[in-house]
């Protein structure tokens, strides 16, 4: 049987202060809305052309709790996990999915933050994690 792969490095800034919650069963989660921006010129009109993502990142445990005490608005961060797909309900009983990045690793990059605005995230409920699904 073939190796299967499921892993994601981003190196981008912080949209947001984090958004510390915690679980029913007491785990801290931390989220956070990271900016990456890609750069070309175009070959036609040899303009420099820009485009920037919005990637929702999700930290578990020790990493949530260090997320949350050093990470602020603009902090520059090297981040290593996995890509994870949910579905929940939302308040009117409609299917809701959210791709997000479980992160296995944090780096802290930069001396000061780099502002930058994230868009408003729609959240997902914390209580459809599986028991160590993180």
């Amino acid at each position: 049987m073939a190796a299967v792969v499921n892993k994601v490095i981003l190196v981008g800034y912080l949209g947001a202060d984090p958004d510390m919650r915690y679980m029913p069963n007491g785990t801290p989660t931390a989220t956070i809305s990271l900016a990456t921006t890609e750069t070309w010129k175009d070959r036609n009109t040899k303009e420099r052309k820009e485009r920037t993502d919005w990637h929702r990142v999700v930290f578990f445990d020790g990493l949530a709790k260090t997320a949350g005490e050093y990470l602020k608005t603009g902090s520059q961060v090297y981040i290593e996990g996995r890509l994870r797909n949910r579905r929940w309900q939302d308040n009117t009983g409609a299917d809701r999915f959210t791709t997000e990045i479980v992160a296995r690793d944090l780096q802290m990059l930069g001396k000061a933050p780099h502002a930058v605005s994230a868009p408003a995230l729609d959240e997902p409920p914390l209580d459809n994690y599986e028991d160590g699904d993180y």
